[in-house]
């Protein structure tokens, strides 16, 4: 999944996990759209963890992984499942998470070279929900010069965890949280 839809992180053990469950995260979207859209296409997933899939909070199982805790995708595969149907849904999968994010505004896959910021950039996100929060600090990132830091503020708990997962995916430094105030250092070009 990783290498045909960027931005997006297998969760878990990578060999130790049973063959047929796979959770992936991917960054900048809403795990709900992408779950009926791709129930438009035939498929039935879910989101979030098993033990939380009833409950419309982020799942605490996610959370306590220290992963990206909305925009999961879990496929259980059944006993029965063809090759073809696997075939099918890694084509179908790319189009729904491109088509999600560029419905919420998402950053695209290639991004304008950086621009050094003249001053501390802060993006107020307060208010709104993740993934919206995440979405903003990437699309003000490649403005930010190699060593600025940018303030995200927001008071959606969900950002606790969502942007340092972020950081950690897109090999940035997220320095640390005070109050609704996140701050991210810029430590290379990715982002």
């Amino acid at each position: 999944v990783p290498l045909l839809v960027p931005r997006t992180e297998v969760v878990g053990e990578p060999e130790r996990r049973l063959p047929h469950l796979l959770t992936f995260s991917c960054l900048y979207v809403d795990g709900e759209s992408v779950l009926s859209a791709l129930d438009r296409a035939g498929f039935s997933v879910s989101s979030g963890s098993s033990c939380t899939s009833s409950a419309l909070t982020p799942s605490h199982v996610l959370r306590a992984m220290g992963v990206l805790s909305e925009g999961n995708v879990r496929v259980s595969l059944p006993l029965d499942v063809r090759a073809e149907d696997v075939d099918r849904f890694l084509e179908v999968l790319p189009g729904v998470v491109a088509g999600v994010r560029e419905q919420l505004g998402a950053p695209m896959d290639e991004e304008p070279p950086a621009v050094p910021s003249p001053a501390p950039l802060v993006v107020d996100t307060l208010g709104k929900r993740c993934p919206i929060p995440v979405i903003e600090l990437a699309k003000v990132f490649p403005r930010v010069a190699v060593g600025a830091t940018v303030t995200v503020l927001s008071d959606d708990e969900a950002a606790a965890l969502d942007i340092p997962a972020w950081c950690e995916m897109r090999g940035q430094q997220y320095v640390g949280r005070e109050g609704t105030a996140y701050r991210v250092r810029k430590t290379g070009p990715g982002a």
